[in-house]
């Protein structure tokens, strides 16, 4: 959810007493870019496996859970694990997003690979979206490397903001689409199949703010402080939620999680969605045949296939899924929308014209990879 703007008000309303306050606050919101991983070298792996599994890490997940931590079998060879701690159960009870973030790591861990001249062997060990052991992942040095630019996987991130509604050219579709085009459906803008999702988005998001236990879990993953962020290295700060200057000052040094809870902070972050889908050339439904944990890992590198795409053509992706995790919603969605598979991945998405660059935190290798 963007609150780039919604706390402007809130933000005029607070007086700063005295220049020494401002001095001694928390001016600049931690970001990635901040991260020293220096670390990464103290998990004892090779230089390759450092490179890989950093760039896998560079993967989408839900509030920037990264619900994944890494089992050493030997050298290259590694179980990528399901991290139930990091699982987010209020909006999603039965762990399929936690599947389809897994399956964006693992995409971007192939590529990653790939361009260092390793060829990716995996066996799916789960049945359930529930197993700790989700894939063993083997990696054999091959002679035929992939050339995948990797500075697309350091560069990938949400858009949340400024969006514009011009239509996509039918060449950028073909272009980002032609790989999986019987499973990633776009939804043109001005349709009524777009006109529906927009209405749906705001009343799911209605739904959502005003159910405390979803409210209260995004409370525990939003890093409030620049302290905080920089300890944890996860979830959502200032900069990946696009609240800046002032705003974002505020948030940083007089919010907590009880502010989260109110009504205000509720309706604001309402009011945003409604601006949002406002503006918009259409979004791309990613769909799958069955919910299967190979089904699901599959469709979530389908989806990041898709993100590592869009930066080129200066397109923006910004998923909303609260479609798709409220029930009473979700019901009608295929009926809708004309679209018998099931639908895994709701994403807003619009040419931009400047774009930014990514902030959004990730833990070190030695935050997630164990012995």
């Amino acid at each position: 959810m963007n609150r780039r703007k919604f706390l402007a008000g809130t933000a005029a309303t607070v007086v700063i007493a005295g220049t020494s306050v401002y001095l001694l606050s928390d001016k600049h919101n931690f970001e990635r870019s901040d991260s020293a991983l220096e670390q990464n070298k103290k998990t004892g792996l090779k230089a390759d496996e450092i490179k890989i599994l950093s760039l896998a890490s560079l993967a989408p997940s839900g509030h920037n859970t990264q619900p994944w931590f890494i089992k050493c079998v030997a050298p290259y060879q590694w179980i990528i694990c399901n991290d139930k701690r990091r699982w987010l159960p209020a909006v999603d009870p039965t762990q399929r997003e936690t599947i389809l973030s897994i399956g964006t790591f693992l995409q971007n861990l192939e590529y990653a690979a790939d361009s260092l001249g390793y060829r990716t062997h995996f066996k799916l060990m789960a049945s359930t979206n529930q197993q700790e052991e989700v894939m063993e992942v083997k990696l054999f040095e091959s002679d035929n490397r992939f050339s995948f630019d990797v500075e697309c996987i350091k560069q990938r991130r949400t858009v949340r903001s400024n969006l514009l509604s011009d239509p996509l050219k039918i060449e950028d579709l073909r272009y980002l689409i032609s790989e999986d085009k019987d499973l990633i459906h776009f939804i043109p803008g001005l349709s009524r199949q777009y006109e529906y999702i927009n209405e749906q988005t705001i009343e799911a998001n209605k739904i959502q703010s005003y159910r405390n236990t979803a409210q209260r879990e995004l409370a525990n993953w939003i890093r409030f402080s620049s302290a905080e962020a920089k300890k944890k290295l996860d979830g959502l700060t200032t900069g990946s939620m696009e609240i800046e200057g002032v705003p974002g000052w505020v948030v940083r040094n007089f919010y907590d999680q009880k502010n989260v809870m109110s009504k205000s902070f509720r309706d604001k972050g309402i009011a945003q969605v409604e601006k949002q889908v406002a503006s918009s050339a259409g979004w791309f439904l990613i769909t799958s045949k069955v919910d299967s944990v190979g089904a699901l890992i599959e469709t979530g590198k389908m989806m990041q296939r898709l993100f590592l795409k869009v930066r080129d053509k200066n397109i923006g992706i910004h998923p909303m899924t609260q479609i798709l995790e409220e029930p009473s919603i979700k019901q009608s969605l295929n009926t809708s929308v004309g679209i018998k598979d099931q639908i895994q991945f709701i994403l807003r998405t619009g040419y931009v014209k400047n774009y930014p660059d990514p902030v959004s935190l990730r833990r070190p290798l030695d935050m997630f990879v164990r012995s």
